[in-house]
């Protein structure tokens, strides 16, 4: 049974997307456990186009933020942005487990939460619009739902460490120099002294902060400094 125009309604305003033709949406979203010994198509040609797709637009993208990368780089850095883990993420966050439609035996055994069936039902999603509606609008979906968040998980694990370091492993995955933390004043007596610290990069003045010692002066730069970056 295809999906209801109800239910269709409800899942584009959750991708954002509105497809030109519905079967494609149907298809994307039916696991081969529901069509074992019967007619009909499943997701699994479109979770493998999807794939490819995703990999595509995260390369492209990857390749145009960080221009001094090498192959390496853009390997590693493909390979945290997209993997089973960040797939399913973006996959609940589109609640697309709610309307997976699975055979009996997936049902009891609750493939709705299942990585592996939410990861291949985003990419088989990903297919259908790439097909749908061309590699831009499949660009634009991947981006905003998936692309977006993992980079910014990234930058928010880096920024649970402490800033300095931070600072150090955002400066060294982009290939970039190293920056130096320059001393600015060291005023007050020496039980209340305040600690002035600069975060010079490339010759340029990257922030300036203050703290009760050196090393905290430096922390706090380096953090105003991280957020300089990640705006530039």
């Amino acid at each position: 049974m295809a999906i209801t125009a109800d239910e269709r309604d409800t899942i584009e305003g959750l991708l954002g997307y509105h497809f030109r033709e519905a079967e494609r949406l149907d298809e994307a979203l039916t696991h081969r456990s529901l069509r074992q010994g019967t007619e009909g198509p499943d997701n699994e040609r479109l979770e493998f186009l999807g794939d490819r797709v995703l990999g595509l637009v995260v390369s492209e993208r990857l390749c145009h933020l960080y221009p001094r990368w090498e192959a390496g780089q853009l390997s590693k850095g493909l390979a945290r942005l997209v993997n089973a883990g960040t797939i399913q993420v973006a996959a609940k966050r589109l609640r697309l487990g709610e309307h997976l439609r699975l055979g009996p035996g997936e049902e009891k055994t609750g493939g709705r939460d299942k990585k592996r069936l939410l990861s291949d039902a985003y990419e088989a999603v990903l297919g259908a619009i790439y097909l749908d509606g061309g590699l831009a609008v499949a660009a634009e979906f991947a981006e905003r739902t998936l692309l977006v968040p993992a980079m910014k998980a990234e930058v928010d694990a880096l920024e649970r460490s402490d800033h300095k370091s931070a600072l150090q492993e955002w400066l060294q995955e982009r290939g970039l120099e190293v920056v130096e933390y320059r001393l600015a004043d060291a005023a007050g007596p020496d039980h209340e002294k305040t600690f002035e610290v600069e975060v010079w990069h490339e010759g340029k003045q990257l922030s300036l902060a203050s703290g009760r010692t050196k090393k905290e002066a430096e922390q706090a730069a380096a953090k105003l400094a991280l957020e300089v970056l990640l705006a530039s």
